[in-house]
């Protein structure tokens, strides 16, 4: 049984920032199914003074709809070595089609703050509700921009880039813990 230990995310802010790169996991759970999506952007600091952690989640993603019946999270980050694979598999599989949990063969641990379990692989954990979202408009980007990240040529079944935006979430961080086996 894994244990938890609360912690001060701002101790921890400069590992999440250079983690989000490289892949963090973004949990969601709601009608009693877990789902996680890996996502490579995403900041962390205070927003109308509150600590936020602040994603980017394409409309067209699973994680979008479970968001939508329940406005909580977590983001899991490795501190350490970890299993590559396990962001592999998050990013590239569809949670309505897959359960990713099962196939990347993660171990869920429940969370204090939120309905959302935290992921022992991933050990640094923050428990989030969300306080603001929007869907961002492609007009307003730069045209590189919105031609590399947004072609309107690609599908949005596609996992990399594609034609859908994004949803900026703002999530209110409201715990923090490391899962200690």
């Amino acid at each position: 049984m894994a244990n938890k230990r609360k912690v001060e995310w701002q101790d921890f802010a400069s590992d999440i920032v250079r983690a989000i790169p490289r892949g963090v996991l973004l949990t969601t759970k709601a009608d009693g199914k877990v789902n996680t999506m890996t996502i490579g952007w995403g900041t962390i600091g205070t927003n109308w003074s509150a600590p936020v952690f602040e994603a980017y989640i394409r409309t067209s993603r699973y994680t979008a709809q479970m968001l939508e019946r329940n406005p909580e999270f977590t983001v899991n980050v490795p501190l350490t070595g970890f299993d590559r694979k396990i962001v592999g598999i998050c990013g590239s599989c569809h949670g309505n089609e897959v359960d990713k949990v099962e196939k990347a063969r993660l171990t869920l641990v429940d969370s204090d703050e939120v309905s959302v379990p935290g992921i022992a692989e991933l050990p640094l954990t923050l428990e989030c509700r969300v306080i603001y979202r929007q869907v961002q408009d492609l007009a307003l980007y730069p045209e590189d921009i919105a031609g590399r990240f947004y072609p309107q040529d690609v599908d949005s079944s596609a996992t990399g880039s594609n034609c859908n935006p994004h949803i900026m979430v703002f999530g209110q961080i409201v715990g923090s813990y490391l899962i200690e086996n």
